[in-house]
């Protein structure tokens, strides 16, 4: 697998004799790959969240026997032809990509035993892309080295790293800018908001690690994150398009199911409190003033005038 992405980056690079363009092209295939999946993946996804009403019904009347409710749980996806694991499609294509991609790229740059030239695996000694990297000591395309790490650029030249930085922060905002399309339109109804505001913010800290990779990486995953803007751009006119999407759908069936687990947690905690031996008896029993509630209504406050009070009977002489 690693000599078959190796090729295809040194078949590109044969059309365009540039290194930053093969690896983009590259990302651009795959990702073509996988659109598909994608969209497939995220119909699933909000079919199932059209359904969380009705789960969370099941949930509560089979709480505490979890055959029962693995069983009305799949005979519930058989009537809706929902498939729960179709969300993971995406994630279980990408993962065997990202590591292809991420071993084919550091063979390209593999250093030779004089540990300063390179010295190119998976690639045939014959390709123009094998030709053009053996016994040289960078990856040049557009100025900028694609085979040193960002935080190494910082390290041998602060001016010149500036550059290696921008593409990292460059980075870090397409993965936000796309997170936080995905994270505008889904409601879940188990995440707080905390979990959701770390969601937005983990693919950030992906690209912070960038700083530790090799630059022809950061490219690769640039043109990626493009691509999954427009993704995601589509998603939102086809499946939220009017009320009537199955993207709406979706959203309300979230909102009715948010609230019902709000209102079982409260059920559940009352319950609790009611019996709970050791929690605090609160007394609704009003204590009356010293002196009784007569007294009280009889007092003058201070500072009124005592001509109003009730006047004493004369002592009889």
């Amino acid at each position: 697998m690693f000599e078959l992405a190796a090729r295809l980056i040194a078949t590109f690079y044969a059309w365009t004799h540039n290194y930053a363009l093969a690896i983009g092209l590259v990302a651009v295939v795959v990702m073509l790959l996988i659109t598909p999946l994608t969209l497939k993946s995220t119909k699933g996804m909000l079919e199932m969240q059209r359904l969380q009403p009705e789960m969370r019904r099941l949930q509560a009347e089979f709480k505490g026997d979890r055959q029962k409710l693995n069983e009305a749980m799949m005979k519930l996806y058989q009537e809706h032809k929902v498939n729960p694991m179709a969300s993971c499609l995406p994630i279980a294509a990408q993962m065997p990509v990202f590591i292809i991609m991420f071993r084919a790229l550091h063979g390209l740059i593999s250093r030779a035993a004089d540990g300063v030239t390179f010295a190119p695996k998976y690639l045939n000694e014959a390709s123009e892309l094998y030709k053009s990297l053996v016994g040289k000591t960078k990856m040049v395309s557009f100025g900028i080295d694609l085979a040193l790490k960002p935080v190494d650029a910082v390290k041998e030249n602060f001016g010149t790293g500036l550059i290696y930085v921008f593409l990292v922060a460059a980075l870090a905002a397409l993965y936000f800018a796309q997170q936080k399309m995905v994270a505008s339109r889904t409601v879940s109804p188990t995440m707080s908001a905390s979990q959701a505001k770390l969601m937005q913010y983990l693919p950030v800290l992906f690209a912070v690690f960038q700083l530790f990779l090799p630059t022809g990486l950061i490219v690769y995953y640039m043109v990626q994150a493009i691509i999954r803007i427009g993704q995601q751009y589509y998603i939102t006119k086809r499946f939220y398009g009017n009320d009537s999407s199955l993207g709406r759908q979706a959203q309300e069936a979230s909102s009715r199911a948010r609230e019902m687990s709000k209102n079982d947690k409260e059920s559940t905690q009352s319950k609790k409190e009611a019996t709970d031996p050791n929690a605090p008896f609160v007394s609704k029993r009003v204590t009356p003033p010293k002196g009784g509630f007569s007294s009280a209504k009889q007092s003058t406050p201070p500072g009124k005038n005592r001509s109003n009070a009730i006047p004493r009977k004369p002592k009889k002489s």
